[in-house]
């Protein structure tokens, strides 16, 4: 009988066109779930399930698959590999509990590789890298790994010997061997595994330091371990489109990536990582489970929100379809029913032991969507605020009284999916305006807010906040310094509550950020106080301290790698220099030149067609979010406020009470 906990959870990451889709396709085929793998040409695989997917053979969202090997449960997600649904990604980084980072053969290390290989890291997810192609004409195996070695870790070790035959890749050895005892029992041993270990490990480094023989189990029980930690990766090779190097692959889960933990007596204790809308069933959401158990009637504490919700039906992933289980257990992930106001992020029970959210996905684009039918406004509407709840970073600004829908996106291709599922799962015919880059802005110097809301009675609400700019990056730090005694503890609770709201409009309408507020002077009146007063109030002082200091346009930055025949070296960096980029000195060599940098998004939004263009489809860019920096002087990006500013107090306080009409 199968044991429910043997299992591994394990997510799928790559670049674009690495092979991930394609890898799955064939572990599913080999583990006797599908009789034949499906292929992304042709719109046949299991994990892309949209019709965007299909048409445009790429994955858009994380799509979960299950299998058995050898005994083991094998729950895969299958993450996208394009910049733009990054989201996607950084959500299920973090319910994994090993991951396989699948690389080109053929282009080697690209920018989402890095991105995605930062974030395993700031998690210590365990990984095994795959390098897979190695079947197509222009692969390097020492190439990658020379790239991954400088680039992604020193402590990579190839657990398997490539074969090649006649300039082509046919097959592989295993260099592993976890039984194996003595170094001269036959079995080939890990190149360079020794001395790896001696920077990591101080037994192994003292042995090699004094030649002391070391078994090869010590060595190996070392690796494992060092591997668990996520200090040390195993790398494979294959050709997944041609079914070579799966099962070693598969092979290499069980003997490399961990179990989920276990924990005894746990309370519950779990995160949503993705909400969709299934046709039949409706509203999903998926759980990874790290405590205790649910079962179906059980009602949950949502900690994220402190509401009480209940479970009205449990499924969990058997092979390619959801079954009805009743029940899930640590270490298990399942889709739940009844949750009809907990969101994406939110976090079930005991908080503890949940992994933190890494910070991949950074929406640098704003767009305005219309109806191209304007009788279906109330629609699109509904239709947005859905997507919304599925992928919170979208961001859906509404404007009743405008009529106008802003959302936060990442990119051209990720408008391209939106418009396709708004017309295919609603009906919907829309159309974007250009996207508009997303600027910030930052205090230019230090100074105080002050605000003295106490007309028209009943109110009485006064608050004093020193504002201080902060390093780029640094976000928000809240802080107070008033007592108890003068601001009650739950009227100060109120304003914390409120300050990111006040801070979402600065004095040229973007976000204000890398800034710290404190609040040094608080006062209640025992009669006329309520705690609405602290929501009026909160923004009014913030902007009365923001005109006072003034602010400083922020640009977002793209850190790039461009890569061009050397003949158009020259260009590339003239255009470079027009966009107002900075780099390093260009490397030349074997008939390319490399130039890698920053640049401003805005100046940049064009350049990947233009490059195309002058290089004859030859030169390659690929780039990643940088961080926000201090815009030019001459650059001035004001933005239409939504709402009644607080600086004008009086129409202000008019409209928060609802007392303004149209």
């Amino acid at each position: 009988m199968l044991n429910e906990l043997n299992r591994r959870n394990i997510g799928i990451f790559a670049h674009v066109d690495a092979g991930k889709t394609t890898t799955t396709e064939h572990m599913l085929f080999e583990s006797g779930v599908v009789r034949s793998p499906g292929r992304v040409d042709d719109g046949t695989t299991a994990t892309d399930s949209l019709d965007i997917e299909k048409e445009r053979g790429i994955s858009v969202q994380a799509a979960m698959t299950s299998l058995i090997w050898k005994n083991t449960i094998i729950d895969l997600i299958d993450t996208p590999g394009h910049i733009d649904f990054s989201s996607e990604v950084e959500r299920t980084l973090r319910v994994m509990d090993g991951a396989i980072l699948i690389l080109s053969a053929v282009e080697g290390i690209q920018s989402q590789s890095e991105a995605i290989w930062h974030a395993l890291r700031s998690l210590r997810i365990p990984t095994i890298i795959y390098i897979n192609k190695m079947d197509r004409i222009g692969a390097s195996a020492p190439a990658v790994m020379e790239q991954i070695r400088s680039t992604l870790s020193p402590f990579a070790c190839e657990i398997q010997a490539y074969q090649l035959h006649e300039d082509s890749f046919h097959g592989i050895d295993s260099l592993w061997n976890p039984n194996q005892d003595s170094l001269s029992d036959g079995t080939p041993s890990i190149p360079g595994l020794v001395e790896i270990l001696a920077e990591l490990d101080e037994e192994v480094l003292e042995a090699y330091i004094q030649e002391t023989p070391l078994s090869q189990r010590d060595l190996n029980e070392a690796f494992l371990r060092y591997v668990h930690q996520g200090e040390m990766f195993p790398v494979c090779y294959g050709a997944s489109g041609k079914g070579i190097g799966v099962t070693a692959l598969l092979d290499a889960v069980l003997a490399f990536l961990p179990p989920p933990a276990q924990p005894v007596d746990s309370p519950v204790s779990g995160v949503v990582f993705k909400i969709e809308r299934d046709r039949t069933m409706g509203r999903t959401a998926y759980v990874r489970m790290y405590g205790g158990s649910l079962h179906n009637r059980d009602t949950i504490h949502n900690s994220t929100r402190e509401l009480e919700e209940k479970v009205t039906q449990i499924r969990r992933m058997d092979g390619r379809k959801w079954a009805d289980t009743g029940a899930v257990h640590a270490g298990q992930i399942a889709a739940l029913y009844g949750l009809s106001d907990t969101h994406v992020g939110d976090i079930i029970g005991n908080p503890e032991g949940v992994p933190p959210l890494p910070q991949m996905a950074v929406p640098l684009l704003t767009v305005q969507v219309h109806g191209k039918d304007p009788a279906q406004y109330p629609d699109l509407v509904a239709a947005l605020q859905e997507l919304t709840d599925e992928d919170p970073l979208l961001d859906l600004q509404w404007l009743p009284e405008e009529r106008e829908l802003h959302l936060k996106v990442m990119g051209t291709i990720q408008l391209e999916i939106l418009s396709s599922l708004l017309l295919s799962r609603f009906g919907l015919d829309v159309v974007f305006d250009p996207p508009s880059v997303i600027y910030k802005e930052t205090p230019r110097t230090a100074g105080e807010g002050y605000i003295a809301y106490t007309m028209p009675k009943p109110c009485w609400a006064i608050l004093r906040f020193k504002i201080e700019p902060l390093p780029r990056g640094s976000g928000l730090i809240y802080a107070s310094t008033v007592r108890t005694d003068d601001l009650l503890l739950r009227y100060q609770n109120e304003v914390e509550r409120r300050i990111p709201e006040a801070l979402s409009q600065g004095m040229l309408g973007w976000e204000v950020t890398d800034l710290r507020i404190t609040l040094v002077e608080g006062e209640h009146h025992v009669w006329h106080t309520h705690p609405l007063d602290f929501v009026v109030a909160t923004p009014m002082g913030i902007m009365d301290g923001l005109s006072r200091t003034g602010t400083t346009l922020l640009e977002p930055l793209l850190q790039f790698r461009l890569t061009v025949p050397e003949e158009y070296g020259g260009k590339a960096l003239s255009d470079l220099v027009h966009m107002r980029a900075t780099f390093e000195a260009p490397v030349i060599g074997s008939g390319r030149c490399i130039i890698e940098g920053v640049m401003p998004l805005a100046t940049s939004m064009d350049y990947p067609v233009k490059l195309r263009s002058e290089t004859s489809g030859r030169g390659v860019l690929t780039t990643s979010f940088a961080g926000y920096q201090d815009c030019p002087a001459d650059v001035n990006h004001a933005r239409k406020r939504r709402g009644v500013n607080a600086l004008d107090q009086s129409k202000y306080i008019l409209s928060v009470r609802n007392a303004i009409t149209s």
